[in-house]
């Protein structure tokens, strides 16, 4: 659902969110802020903010998901600047993102309880989900800090023919790179118009823990695509639910 109003301004952004009380202005605002110190044209600049908006610089480039070539070396090099832009006496300091994994968990689990039969598919990947969710906990193995931006949808991240920026930080905070990267490759934007996997260096350690994560949030997807729209192609929520089992399996 939108939440907010974007109006282009000459060389100006102005995003006004719907509910001020979410605190989307004061996330955007924290995380154009400390990239334009850390990571400058990385990001748009920040320029002005209140309570329920923010005024930012316009970002040039075309997003990633509208190609049908996708520039994955660029990409990987932005995530990777994302990453590791703010230091950790800095991001220690910021706020967790707005939907950390453990959260993530407990909503899925919820979810679950209240699934009501849709095909066969979709409730054994809902049932072998809870099964496996109930028994998981993210803990702290594999967890390397990072400043994320708590959204991996790839219509977020524009290519302007030789680098690639980002936009959009309204759930952004403190988290942990594995699953930063497993909410990427799983976000439906990644996978809806073709298999796009991106590589990016993890330890052993890390790459446990993004398969888990990846269990994860493909089974979300489940959940969030089960009355599927007009946004997404026809067939979307069973590849979705495909996904998630092959990652249950």
């Amino acid at each position: 659902m939108q939440r907010h109003d974007v109006r282009i301004d000459g060389e100006l952004v102005r995003k006004r969110f719907a509910d001020g009380e979410r605190g989307e202005a004061e996330r955007e605002w924290r995380a154009l802020s400390l990239l334009a110190e850390y990571a400058p044209g990385l990001a748009p600049s920040p320029v002005a903010y209140g309570i329920d908006h923010v005024v930012m610089s316009r970002l040039a480039g075309t997003p990633v998901r509208l190609l049908t070539d996708v520039p994955a070396r660029q990409l990987v090099e932005a995530v990777d600047l994302l990453h590791g832009a703010v230091p950790r006496r800095v991001l220690d300091t910021v706020p967790p993102r707005l939907w950390p994994v453990e959260r993530i968990r407990k909503q899925v689990l919820v979810w679950a309880e209240r699934w009501q039969p849709k095909n066969e598919l979709a409730d054994l990947v809902v049932r072998e989900g809870a099964r496996w969710l109930s028994t998981w906990e993210p803990g702290e193995r594999g967890v390397r800090p990072v400043f994320g931006a708590g959204d991996g949808n790839t219509a977020n991240f524009l290519w302007d023919g030789a680098r690639v920026g980002i936009v959009d930080f309204e759930e952004p905070g403190r988290s942990d790179r594995a699953a930063e990267v497993a909410e990427m490759a799983e976000h439906v934007s990644c996978w809806v118009q073709g298999e796009s996997e991106l590589r990016f260096d993890l330890d052993a350690a890390e790459r446990r823990r993004m398969r888990e994560c990846r269990r994860l949030f493909a089974l979300m997807w489940v959940f969030l695509l089960r009355d599927e729209g007009p946004g997404n192609p026809p067939g979307t929520f069973t590849r979705a639910a495909g996904r998630a089992l092959d990652r249950l399996g």
